[in-house]
């Protein structure tokens, strides 16, 4: 596992930062502490359902392993940023971004917010504490950025 430094978004000429998004660390713990909890049951149905002895057991292990993978990615992913400018929603790392006119919609998706290209890409913003929000964010600079297009 690398931990790298967070770095800011390059902007362009004249490009100017809206809004920067990162990961709710609540929302990240309590994303696997339910995830832990749908597994546990689900191993613990499967192994009682093939009679085996050791259903309990199975199903703390579905705990202990979402745990274990929780810790082990907790520092990449509250290292991750999405930075909305005027013109692009930059993806973490900042190696690539989406053109806000290339985007056709952005919806909730089990919490997260899914980002979904004309072209049909999409890219998912995970663990956001307020994905209504962030999704108003997107949509209003997408349309504001048309609207100065057209214009």
């Amino acid at each position: 596992m690398t931990n790298t430094a967070p770095q800011s978004a390059q902007l362009d000429s004249g490009e100017t930062e809206i809004a920067v998004f990162r990961v709710d660390k609540t929302r990240y713990w309590r994303d696997h502490g339910i995830m832990a909890l749908v597994l546990m049951a689900l191993a613990g149905a499967v192994l009682w359902a093939i009679d085996s002895p050791y259903p309990a057991i199975g199903s703390l292990g579905a705990i202990l392993a979402v745990a274990l993978r929780a810790a082990y990615l907790a520092s990449e992913a509250f290292a991750l940023r999405w930075t909305l400018t005027n013109r692009r929603l930059i993806l973490p790392g900042g190696q690539r971004a989406l053109q806000l006119l290339e985007i056709e919609t952005a919806r909730i998706l089990l919490g997260d917010v899914q980002v979904i290209t004309l072209s049909g890409d999409k890219h998912l913003l995970k663990h956001l504490g307020d994905a209504r929000g962030v999704i108003t964010q997107i949509l209003t600079a997408r349309d504001k950025r048309a609207r100065r297009a057209s214009g």
